[in-house]
């Protein structure tokens, strides 16, 4: 494997050569998510596209639990290999094996007994019922794959090497969308085939990546003796992660609220909003992957004490971010339906979805600052702030206004398209002087 130094060269180099493999692996991992929704949208009706929508929105939350608390162990990875310390690198690695396979078989049991139920709680149009509870099921059959791959991913990160994630993501997309037309397109499995297409690819995936660090190992001393279950560790990788998982958890409910608010609206919102989404998911790819380098180069730069350079990470990952962010809300004003109808042929669902585009864009914009901030903060091991004002902005504007556009005008989701927008504007002030009060304070103890 080949791992970056990002304490050393110049900073937006380095970032962009970081991010780019960050960036490739998010859209090949979004492309065999969004795969499943538009092969159902080529064979099958609204109701199946509704059902594949509405299951993915579920297993991404799961994920993004997932993901958020496998960055506390990126992060401190990151940390340690800044301060050139690999005792510590090898020990964060085998307590997170440990604690991961615990965090993996709770979520599976959680959501295999009470996947039923969650599909009833998100208000599913009747016609799509059979449907979600059955993708729900077996996509969380395979949830330990998903943990299995996030965890591999985040240590090979950890250690500045973005690029091996990439190959494991590649061969899941290949796998992925090649059973998808075979099970959906040619047995007419429908949103069920869809998830078996998902869960065995996951699978490849991570027993691919098991077999990569068997065979290579580390640039480290790594021994069994070592994959162990350190308190104190569990405990750090916890405190960093878990805000995090928090934060991506609410942001995440508020799209499943979000979505049972759209469901109650028919069939055809609720395909709309699922078409939206997975459009939404590719957009915000860039400044998410730009984001994701800026944590990890901050966390390197921050255990090796240089500060000025943390803070040049930040700006150039904005200045990066925004490049995407622009194209993209710009592009979604003249002609959002060339994007919608990629996902369905029905011409309700392009309409629909293409007015709730035109102003959920704008928030591709806003992200750009708001997902490197929060970057910035976290690689410095302080995943509190983005989640309070994460918290703050989600349920005191995002799910409000949602519900507010969505009264307003019951035929149409248009104006709840500046639902995301507007509380984003919200974060993005609080991010804005949190930045300013931090940097005033660390001054002043200089």
């Amino acid at each position: 494997m080949k791992e970056l130094d990002l304490t050393q060269g110049s900073v937006p180099k380095v970032l962009l050569q970081f991010a780019v493999p960050f960036l490739i692996a998010n859209a090949l991992q979004a492309l065999y998510g969004g795969a499943d929704l538009f092969v159902v949208g080529q064979y099958d009706d609204s109701a199946s596209v509704a059902a594949v929508a509405i299951g993915s929105q579920v297993m991404q939350t799961i994920t993004g639990i997932i993901l958020g608390i496998t960055t506390g162990t990126t992060v401190l990875i990151a940390i340690a290999t800044g301060a050139k310390d690999n005792r510590q690198v090898a020990s964060t690695i085998g307590s997170s094996v440990w604690l991961f396979s615990i965090v993996g078989v709770i979520l599976t049991l959680v959501m295999t007994f009470f996947h039923g139920q969650i599909a009833v709680l998100m208000h599913t149009p009747v016609e799509a019922m059979a449907d979600t509870k059955s993708y729900i099921l077996i996509c969380s059959i395979g949830i330990l794959f998903i943990v299995g791959y996030n965890v591999v991913c985040g240590i090979l990160r950890g250690l500045g090497d973005s690029k091996t994630p990439l190959y494991f993501v590649a061969l899941a997309c290949m796998i992925n969308i090649v059973l998808d037309f075979v099970l959906i397109g040619y047995f007419h499995m429908g949103p069920t085939g869809a998830a078996v297409a998902t869960v065995t690819a996951q699978g490849v995936s991570f027993a691919t990546a098991l077999c990569f660090l068997y065979r290579r190992g580390f640039h480290f001393e790594f021994t069994r003796h070592d994959i162990r279950l350190s308190r104190v560790l569990s405990r750090k990788v916890l405190v960093l992660g878990a805000p995090i998982a928090l934060q991506d958890a609410l942001v995440n409910v508020s799209f499943l609220i979000i979505t049972v608010i759209v469901n109650q609206m028919g069939v055809i919102a609720s395909a709309s909003l699922g078409v939206v989404e997975k459009i939404i998911v590719f957009a915000m790819l860039p400044p998410m992957a730009v984001s994701s380098a800026v944590a990890t180069m901050t966390a390197q730069n921050y255990g090796a004490g240089l500060v000025d350079r943390m803070n040049k990470c930040l700006y150039s990952g904005i200045a990066m971010a925004l490049v995407f962010g622009v194209a993209f809300c710009v592009y979604s004003q003249f002609l959002p339906e060339t994007l919608t109808a990629f996902f369905t042929k029905d011409p309700a669902v392009v309409a629909m979805a293409a007015e709730y585009m035109r102003g959920y864009s704008i928030d591709c914009i806003l992200v750009s600052f708001v997902f490197c901030f929060n970057s910035y903060f976290s690689g410095q091991g302080n995943s509190i702030f983005p989640m309070i004002h994460s918290m703050i902005t989600t349920f005191l504007f995002r799910i409000p206004l949602s519900y507010l556009f969505s009264r307003i005008d019951p035929s149409s989701l248009f104006i709840m398209g500046f639902a995301p927008p507007l509380s984003t504007v919200v974060s993005l002030l609080i991010c804005i002087w949190y930045l300013r009060y931090s940097q005033r304070r660390y001054r002043e103890s200089v």
